[in-house]
């Protein structure tokens, strides 16, 4: 029976019951005590804690709800029952049956007749377990079902009393478990083999409110739920693995797909005894589809939280592929199966295909740089460890990986557990706090010259800066402190570099991205020129300047003056960021939320979370809609009020920033642009001048930034383009609006010709390896070609003359081994004719045996394989170890 049809007949069952069917919730919820959710239940949550009144009919639902749980994550692929993701399929009831309705509902289920719609279970193969003290469950299962009290057994807290593992809802539990038979462990029950007894379905009574406390018991019940509640979960994957007739979880019909496409991309075998490669089969099935689940709903990789969980497990699939063999891509193959075998019972995966492909893609591209880079510098490392007899890599080492190699610091233990090692975990995490203060340390020193800010104390609690500069570009101060390299002083002189304090400035400090002011401070003949202002505590201003003339001392009276067209320019820029904001929001919608930001003038860089690639299309459309933004003329204004009162007017709050009980709100053409900042901007939106959207990148995973010119930069570039375009033009003799074509045209010459250069090249390779055919040795059984080519053969070149070579023998039992060394790489590839797989000559075989003497991994098909190295120095004993290998069949 097919994993959806298993699905349909648990709804149909419960509708049928009364029983209102619920859709599966996103794996993400705004529950702060949870990354993922792990249980069919906890959309329910304030249904059973009496926060909100359930909204079905008849107080009962049934969903089958997409789970997350990675707690165990070591345990896949070892055990036959753990997924990473798996359905839970269930039936609530709030405050309407209990125990007695919980259980005929599931075993009239499991029990019932196929042509009835149950699942079709003997039940003669079904045991339970029951609460130590809950005589009532064991009453009901012995008489009113009639199960035998030899197939009840009664278990403790840890694993019939459940709860979500932190505080909320709980209650003792009943668990329905199928005797899959002797073969699979011992008698007893589930009490003495839980691998022979697999547990499909778990019947929550839930009457109570835990606190806080762990798994096993350590916990107090604070309460009683309002109401006597059930939940049960049947694992749709479990009972699957039954009615399917398959060893474990992994070989199912939505699993077993993505381990076949495994096989075939790493020529390494499934279920032919070697059990470590199973596991690893059994990890890119499960974390595949966990991947893209979690994709689905949004998630991208990164560094923290759920984005961790993602990334962690997007490269144990890489990894295990290329444990297996593997020596490309991988996850495109994975990640379409997957959703081919899903989107049956998730639709809405057909809508996000492309989506889901691009964010696995892109992490792959990024781990495999870290994987070859981060693998070799762990290998060494590991053997210098073994070496001097020691077990325990240094915590220095596993900080060096992480820090240098973007090697994740569970990555390290997971490679140091293969290779019998332990890591210095406690010195690791020295050295990642030491890292931590150093970033401190050096984000002051770039704004205050690493100087304690306790040296601006008396200022920042005694005499804030007021800032003058929305109004004004020029304005009377007096002169209230000076700092001279890290130390306060009275007076400076010509060519002194000071910070100067003022008790009131024009001059914006730099900050929401926008940089600060430039301009100069005058007293008579003195003049200062500033070039960066900073700000202290957020109420000190510190103006960075030179005295170019004269000299300064505490207590003067200068005019500060700011730069005007320095200021002019950034307002542009940073209003044109405001704007280019709205189209995003406008083009993709409302996701599309700024991350970071830079303002100068003439120039912005715009950060914003999507985890797309803008299509060219779409790039056009938010520069349309900005400049139209432009050419409206819209009015700029700015208010300021309470925090409340901004979000009420639907002001975004951007990335993060801590507002104070007064923000400022700049708002552009009414409802087209809202947002709380305190940048400086223009009157009106036509004073930004056309703004030049230059393009888009990708700044990490799940962030992209936009570049764009405004004002006279723009003017400029566009200039600059134009007689680009022209001179191009002249040059080609096209007119301008015919260029794309034309070059459209020149390219497809050149690459037309390229690939005539290749198989001119390729054509001289085969002649110049022909003659390998007729000095083929005899060696045993098998006729062998070992050889190595000139340096700067490609493994591409060697694999078409290995098989070019192999079919020169045509039925005789023969081996071809070409490799190639030069430049510290050494591509090698080997093809054996049909007659000598058969006597066992397998091409990814002797490729793994090439790759022992040359650092290198590879793998392929019997007949053909592939691989690439490091140690030239290896190449000649590992020719000569295919003859021995060879030699010895």
């Amino acid at each position: 029976m097919h994993t959806h049809e298993i699905r349909q007949r648990f709804t149909d069952h419960f509708v049928k019951a009364g029983h209102t069917a619920v859709p599966s919730a996103s794996l993400i919820l705004d529950d702060p005590t949870l990354l993922f959710v792990n249980a069919g239940m906890v959309p329910f949550k304030p249904y059973f804690l009496g926060q909100q009144t359930p909204p079905f009919d008849n107080g009962t639902a049934t969903s089958i709800q997409k789970c997350v749980r990675t707690l165990d994550i070591e345990e896949v692929g070892i055990t036959t029952r753990h997924n990473t993701f798996f359905q839970m399929a269930g039936n609530f009831s709030f405050g309407q049956y209990f125990k007695e309705g919980a259980i005929t509902h599931a075993w009239s289920l499991l029990t019932g007749s196929l042509d009835d719609g149950g699942l079709g279970l003997d039940p003669e193969r079904l045991w339970v377990t029951v609460y130590l003290d809950d005589d009532e469950a064991e009453q009901i299962w012995r008489e009113k079902i009639g199960v035998p009290a030899e197939r009840i057994q009664r278990l403790g807290v840890e694993d019939n009393f459940w709860s979500m593992g932190i505080p909320g809802p709980c209650g003792p539990c009943s668990e329905i478990y199928y005797d899959r038979g002797p073969e699979y462990g011992r008698d007893g029950g589930p009490a003495a083999d839980d691998n022979r007894y697999m547990e499909i379905w778990n019947l929550v009574f839930m009457e109570s409110i835990r606190g806080e406390g762990d798994k096993k018991g350590n916990f107090d019940i604070v309460g009683e739920l309002p109401n006597k509640n059930i939940d049960t979960g049947m694992g749709v994957e479990r009972v699957a693995c039954l009615l399917q007739g398959v060893d474990n979880v992994y070989e199912t019909d939505l699993l077993r797909p993505v381990i076949d496409a495994a096989v075939e991309l790493t020529g390494s075998q499934y279920d032919a005894g070697n059990k470590r490669d199973d596991v690893r089969f059994r990890v890119i099935a499960d974390h595949s589809r966990t991947g893209m689940m979690i994709i689905l709903d949004g998630v991208t990789p990164s560094n923290e939280g759920r984005g961790y969980i993602l990334r962690r497990l997007l490269r144990r699939v890489i990894r295990s592929a290329r444990l297996l063999g593997a020596t490309g891509t991988v996850l495109e193959t994975f990640m379409n199966t997957i959703m081919d075998t899903m989107t049956p019972s998730f639709p809405e995966i057909a809508d996000n295909r492309e989506r889901i492909l691009r964010v696995a893609l892109a992490e792959e591209r990024a781990f495999l740089k870290t994987l070859e880079s981060g693998t070799h510098r762990f290998d060494e490392a590991a053997a210098a460890v073994r070496s001097s007899g020691a077990t325990v890599l240094p915590g220095a080492q596993a900080f060096e990986l992480h820090d240098t190699y973007g090697f994740p610091i569970d990555l390290t233990l997971e490679m140091a557990r293969e290779a019998g090692l332990e890591v210095d975990m406690d010195a690791f995490d020295s050295e990642m706090r030491a890292q931590r203060e150093r970033a401190k340390a050096d984000n002051k020193a770039k704004k205050h010259r690493n100087v304690d800010e306790s040296l601006y104390r008396e200022w920042v609690d005694g005499a804030p800066t007021e800032f003058v500069g929305y109004s004004t570009l020029t304005h009377d101060a007096t002169v209230l402190g000076l700092v001279r390299a890290g130390e306060k002083v009275t007076e400076a002189g010509q060519g002194d570099e000071v910070e100067v304090i003022l008790d009131v400035t024009p001059m914006y400090a730099e900050s929401g991205g926008q940089l600060a002011d430039r301009g100069r401070l005058v007293m008579g003949d003195t003049v200062l020129n500033v070039s960066d202002v900073q700000k202290v505590g957020k109420r000190l201003w510190l103006h960075k300047a030179t005295v170019q003339n004269g000299g300064l001392d505490i207590g003067s009276t200068v005019t500060a003056e700011v730069d005007g067209d320095w200021r002019h320019g950034a307002r542009q820029a940073h209003t044109a960021t405001h704007l280019i904001h709205a189209a995003l929001r406008q083009v993709l919608g409302p996701t599309a939320v700024q991350a970071g930001s830079l303002n100068k003038p003439g120039y912005l860089r715009f950060d914003f979370n999507y985890t797309e690639q803008l299509t060219p299309s779409q790039l056009e459309e938010i520069a349309t809609v900005t400049n139209q933004a432009v050419d409206a003329d819209f009015s700029v204004n700015t208010v300021e009020t309470s925090l409340e009162k901004a979000k009420a007017m639907g002001a975004l709050a951007l990335f993060g920033e801590n507002y104070g009980d007064v923000v400022r709100v700049v708002e552009i053409g009414g409802p087209f642009s809202i947002e709380l900042c305190g940048g400086t901007h223009v009157e009106h939106s036509s004073q930004v001048g056309p703004v030049a959207v230059l393009g888009e990148s990708s700044v990490g995973s799940g962030a992209r930034r936009i570049e764009a010119y405004s004002g006279l930069d723009s003017f400029r570039y566009f200039s600059k383009e134009a007689a680009l375009a022209s001179g191009l033009a002249t040059e080609l003799k096209t007119p301008t609006e015919q260029l794309p074509d034309r070059i459209a045209q020149l390219t497809e010459r050149l690459r037309a010709a390229e690939k005539e250069i290749e198989a001119l090249h390729k054509q001289q390779l085969l002649s110049q390896t022909a003659g390998l055919a007729d000095a083929a040795e005899t060696v045993g059984s098998f006729r062998l070609v070992a050889a190595q080519l000139p340096a700067g053969v490609n493994a591409g070149d060697l694999r078409s003359a290995a098989a070019d070579l192999r079919g020169r023998f045509g039925a005789e039992a023969a081996v071809v081994a070409l490799v190639s060394a030069g430049g510290g790489k050494v591509p090698y590839a080997v093809a054996a004719t049909s007659a000598a797989v058969e006597k066992g000559a397998k091409a990814g075989d002797l490729v793994k045996l090439i790759g022992g003497y040359v650092d290198g991994r590879g793998g392929g098909k019997p007949d053909l394989a592939q691989g690439s190295g490091s140690d030239t120095g290896g190449v000649t004993a590992a020719l000569q170890a295919v003859r021995e290998d060879l030699a010895a069949r």
